[in-house]
């Protein structure tokens, strides 16, 4: 059974139909188009599909799209833009802090959740700050130091 819903994300509100046990990671990437926000895992383990909902980050992949309905939703899309990148973009394309890059949109949207609630963190909070964001291919350092340098501007 499919259900109307309207969820607010990136500013902009849409209108879908969905079933009732559609993932809010589903609706982004397949009704919506909103490719940023990557599936990894499907389990909530990896923080690849890492999204703010009222901007805590969230796991989308295990988020029901019906649970988000009246949250403001902020994907990658919602962050910078192809031509001014945000300060967080920035400073990982600078430190090296991404490779791959699967696992960046994530790991951009957690760390901009703790910058907003936490503007000059420690590098022990920045490490617990990501550890729901599993990278293969940076071994974390690098992005570390990123987020350390947006900290200290």
């Amino acid at each position: 059974m499919k259900m109307s819903i309207s969820l607010l994300i990136n500013g902009e509100t849409y209108q879908v139909n969905v079933p009732h046990k559609k993932t809010l990671l589903d609706v982004l990437r397949e009704d919506l188009a909103l490719t940023g926000t990557k599936k990894g895992c499907d389990s909530g383990e990896c923080g690849a599909c890492t999204v703010l909902m009222d901007g805590k980050p969230v796991n989308s992949c295990i988020v029901l799209a019906v649970d988000a309905v009246g949250k403001q939703i902020t994907t990658i899309e919602g962050i910078g833009g192809i031509t001014e990148l945000d300060p967080i973009q920035e400073a990982l394309v600078a430190h090296g802090g991404i490779q791959c890059g699967y696992c960046t949109p994530g790991i951009v949207m957690t760390a901009k959740a703790l910058l907003d609630s936490n503007p000059h963190p420690t590098e022990s909070q920045v490490r617990e700050g990501i550890t729901g964001n599993l990278c293969r291919c940076t071994g974390y350092v690098k992005i570390v130091e990123a987020i350390m340098d947006v900290s200290r501007r």
